[in-house]
């Protein structure tokens, strides 16, 4: 593998056949945007004869990919984004690379609706942040009154609406502490249902929905 002091922050596949990959970066930070480089780099294997090669499948393909366009625009320096910049980038079809961070999503669709299933839905990513949210807030809760968090669950069923436009009708959350007393219950689901993301969705941010400008 390279060294962290040519490349860095570097994300790594691991294949199905044992073989792992690393993408990273050199050169931002100290060479003009785009001048950088990306790094695709693994180990040789004993089985490696004269050349070093990966058999990957086409779910990790797409993985692959993702990394690849984090890390270039990274390099491009289009990546080096503000704090709380989320941003999309289309990998093949209905798969997308949400770069978080840093931190690489992957979003698809389901195979019954066109996806080749490689990631969650958006939709599905926008429920597990709610359950997500709701379970950090109680697990801080717990702490702070010395309740055991063994066992700590938060269980989300979600229904769509009938009518255009689509969006998520009700969400059903249910939460799980095998430990808690009965005198806390009450205090606990307060505190859950402080959450930021079900304050955020009971008081509907503002959105908008703009093109980007051509440079």
């Amino acid at each position: 593998m390279q060294t962290e002091s040519i490349a860095h922050e570097q994300s790594l596949l691991r294949t199905r056949s044992g073989r792992t990959i690393a993408v990273s970066r050199y050169g931002v930070g100290t060479l003009p945007p785009g001048r950088g480089r990306v790094v695709l780099d693994t180990e040789s294997e004993r089985y490696d004869l004269g050349e070093v090669w990966a058999s990957i499948t086409s779910d990790e393909a797409r993985q692959l990919a993702g990394l690849l366009l984090q890390q270039a625009a990274l390099v491009d320096g289009t990546g080096a984004e503000p704090e709380h910049r989320i941003t999309a980038v289309g990998v093949e079809g209905d798969v997308y690379a949400v770069t978080v961070r840093g931190h690489l999503v992957t979003v698809d669709q389901p195979a019954a609706e066109g996806g080749t299933d490689a990631g969650p839905t958006a939709v599905e990513l926008l429920v597990a942040s709610l359950a997500g949210c709701v379970a950090h807030y109680a697990g801080r809760h717990l702490d702070h009154h010395r309740v055991p968090r063994a066992g700590l669950r938060v269980t989300a069923d979600y229904t769509m609406a009938d009518e255009r436009p689509g969006r998520v009708a009700s969400v059903d959350l249910r939460l799980t502490v095998p430990g808690l007393p009965p005198e806390r219950a009450a205090d606990l689901l307060a505190e859950a249902r402080l959450c930021t993301v079900h304050t955020t969705l009971s008081d509907r941010p503002e959105v908008t929905v703009e093109l980007e400008p051509r440079s």
